[in-house]
């Protein structure tokens, strides 16, 4: 199958600028990157896909199995490099994009220079010491709710995940999102996402890495984005003035600075 097709991949940006790849979390596209890829494709080429099961990728690639967890989700992203002979990539992976460009980083490092992780979270149940904001108790309330009803679910969940009730036009867009995503499929993505854990693949990032984390967020408390920065040998951590879990939408300068800066900042 046609890689391109397969992940709707569109490329834009200066095609003699470092490479940098924009990965879209769980219910999203990539179309949510709308006002910060202008920028950042400025300085750089900027690769969008859609991985499968969302947006327009290819309905007839999705398969139960592959996407059950979050590995199948980092084998479309190193295909996807593979198809476009992507090397030296700068990975911004947004929420649930975050590990899976921890996990296809850590299997082809030589492929990868930076990786920017939005708003990440390793593991979203709380265990022991480790506070990731939910019980298994509200995960798996969260998870019967999406299944018996998916529509009403996404309508709920939009705003409490941007969390601008000022702003309701971004739950909206956020809500529309979710609302496009097959409720059969977004129910595989889901469970990979939410019953993850990721944390044991920190320590194997050894690329210079950024975490961005948002000074409000429900969905990734301020605990985890400094986990996930003590995990990450050498990385560094920015903490937006943003509200919510997408501060691609509710704060799109910042965020769009904060790449910009990575990607043009010298290398190691």
């Amino acid at each position: 199958m046609d890689v391109r097709t397969r992940n709707n991949v569109t490329v834009t940006g200066r095609h003699d600028g470092p490479t940098v790849m924009l990965a879209h979390g769980f219910g999203c596209d990539q179309n949510l990157w709308h006002l910060v890829a202008p920028e950042v494709a400025a300085v750089s080429r900027v690769v969008l896909f859609d991985f499968v099961g969302s947006g327009r990728s290819d309905p007839d690639a999705w398969s139960a199995e592959r996407y059950a967890t979050l590995d199948g989700y980092a084998e479309d992203v190193l295909e996807i490099c593979r198809e476009l002979d992507l090397h030296d990539v700068i990975f911004v992976g947004h929420s649930v994009s975050a590990m899976i460009g921890v996990l296809a980083v850590t299997r082809e490092p030589k492929r990868f220079s930076k990786l920017l992780l939005l708003v990440p979270s390793p593991r979203y149940i709380d265990d022991d010491e480790y506070r990731g904001g939910f019980t298994r108790a509200d995960i798996d309330e969260l998870l019967e709710s999406l299944d018996s009803n998916y529509l009403g679910w996404s309508a709920t969940m939009a705003p409490v995940i941007m969390n601008n009730p000022e702003r309701p036009e971004l739950g909206d867009e956020l809500g529309d999102s979710l609302a496009r995503v097959d409720p059969k499929k977004a129910a595989v993505f889901a469970r990979a996402t939410f019953l993850s854990d990721n944390r044991a693949d920190l320590a194997g990032v050894t690329i210079p890495t950024l975490v961005v984390e948002s000074a409000i967020d429900v969905i990734a408390p301020r605990e985890v984005g400094a986990f996930v920065h003590a995990s990450i040998p050498g990385s560094r951590l920015v903490t937006l003035d943003s509200m919510g879990h997408c501060p691609q939408l509710s704060d799109p300068e910042q965020t769009a600075e904060a790449i910009t800066s990575f990607v043009t900042e010298p290398g190691e």
